[in-house]
């Protein structure tokens, strides 16, 4: 299973970012979502999204982002609207789900992809 993520890059505040993310070689997916780690802190959800479409956010997020999926092609992508200096961080994408049809779920991340937001 491979995860290759895209879209970070350098924003001032106030821009606006599109991340994508694309699963390749799994068989099904459960859950599909959004981490980031800034330098010195833990990585922490940004958002998530079930079959059903059902989403979660993190508070400091909530209103500004918005996470979606295009299961055809097994794309997440996260929409980063009104973007602040505390979103800086590495995002990672990740994916829960079957690699074949008889293997039990398991877990996988993508490279991780730099967000920076500065004047």
């Amino acid at each position: 299973v491979q995860l290759q993520a895209s879209g970070g890059g350098s924003v001032q505040p106030g821009g606006s970012l599109r991340l994508s993310c694309a699963a390749s070689g799994i068989f099904s997916i459960n859950y599909m979502g959004w981490y980031r780690q800034a330098p010195g802190k833990q990585r922490e959800v940004v958002a998530s999204i079930i079959n059903g479409g059902s989403t979660a956010y993190a508070d400091s997020v909530k209103g500004r982002f918005t996470i979606s999926r295009d299961n055809a092609k097994n794309m997440v992508y996260l929409q980063m609207n009104t973007l602040k200096p505390e979103d800086t961080a590495v995002y990672y994408c990740n994916v829960q789900g079957k690699r074949r049809s008889y293997t039990p779920n398991n877990e996988y991340w993508g490279q991780g992809t730099q967000v920076t937001v500065s004047s």
